[in-house]
């Protein structure tokens, strides 16, 4: 029996806490594959600076409609997924979709929940962080509050107001917190500057210092640095990871940027073998998609897959979180189960 895809548009309040109001829908789109009665679900979630929009995601998945429908062995991941990777450049949240779809397929057909499948142990899971975004003193500390089961903060620093958020922080909480820079610091020396000023104020790693392409910088930073470095938008995909041997002491991997879990799996093999720890994360996303990445967090050093925690009205069912720790559970593929039937 051939495979049938559906891919349709759903939508999600971000009910973020800001200065000047509350930010309201973002879309997603879910990708929706059956096999013999069984549906696996995919999501991909779109942040405008990769490119992606619902209108373009929709127009690739529409275009690979065909070639995933003409496949008669889901288990065929390597092959189904290549195929789709070349079929245009780019496209990652599309692509992942569907292969998020596939490995919820896969592990429905075998009855084992993915973290199975990928040899992982749902002991092993991390903690996840508690994003604190860039705002007001005020928000901030009621994000802090917002925050107080979870252990460890992340929390976004961007060059302008850095000290006055890390000090609004510490004012409040003494928690860990691994810091986002969003390669924020443009300079070089002021980087490693504030990197010293937070070696006391109990920072666990900082992530994306420098801008993604100033490898030369992050080389000099990297082995200056008295804090683990570790990269976002730097590494991306499997093929990058071999640049971050001399630049950075980790890597934060994320199913919309690398297409899934097929080829998040193997950067994590990859990662293991040049000994570079290992970030698993997320974008705004629903349960369905943090739940497929949360499936390979046993395999990884830490975890930022806070996604459902800020989001409104959470279209799936997924994994929970206990105290922070992620809480995987015993059902098949990626262990959700769609609240709405939208099709």
């Amino acid at each position: 029996m051939k495979l049938t895809f559906t891919p349709y548009t759903l939508y999600f309040k971000r009910p973020f806490k800001i200065a000047h109001g509350t930010r309201t829908s973002t879309s997603i789109v879910i990708a929706q594959i059956e096999h013999e009665g069984i549906i696996g679900y995919g999501e991909a979630s779109m942040p405008p600076y990769l490119g992606e929009s619902h209108e373009t995601v929709l127009s690739f998945l529409r275009n690979v409609k065909p070639i995933i429908e003409n496949q008669k062995d889901p288990f065929d991941l390597e092959s189904i997924l290549s195929e789709i990777d070349l079929f245009a450049s780019n496209n990652t949240a599309a692509k992942a979709s569907i292969d998020i779809a596939l490995n919820d397929l896969i592990g429905k057909l075998q009855n084992k929940p993915c973290w199975k499948i990928y040899g992982g142990d749902k002991i092993n899971t991390p903690f996840t962080t508690y994003t604190i975004g860039i705002d007001e003193p005020e928000i901030i500390r009621e994000k802090i509050v917002d925050a107080n089961e979870y252990k460890i903060l992340k929390v976004k620093l961007n060059g302008e107001n850095d000290k006055l958020i890390i000090d609004t922080i510490r004012s409040v909480t003494n928690k860990p917190m691994a810091i986002d820079v969003n390669q924020g610091w443009k300079n070089k020396e002021d980087a490693l500057e504030m990197i010293h000023w937070l070696l006391d104020k109990n920072v666990l790693f900082i992530e994306q210092a420098l801008p993604k392409n100033n490898w030369d910088d992050a080389h000099w930073l990297f082995e200056r640095s008295p804090l683990p470095l570790y990269a976002d938008e730097s590494i991306q995909r499997y093929s990058d990871i071999g640049k971050a041997t001399d630049c950075f002491n980790g890597i934060n991997i994320k199913l919309m940027k690398c297409t899934g879990m097929h080829e998040a799996f193997k950067m994590i093999k990859r990662a293991r073998a040049l000994k570079l720890k290992i970030l698993i994360g997320c974008m705004s996303e629903t349960s369905c998609a943090i739940s497929a990445a949360a499936q390979l967090s046993p395999l990884t050093d830490h975890a930022d897959l806070d996604g459902p925690l800020l989001i409104k009205n959470n279209l799936f069912d997924g994994i929970t979180f206990t105290q922070g720790k992620i809480t995987l559970n015993e059902m098949p593929g990626i262990g959700v189960v769609q609240k709405i039937d939208v099709v």
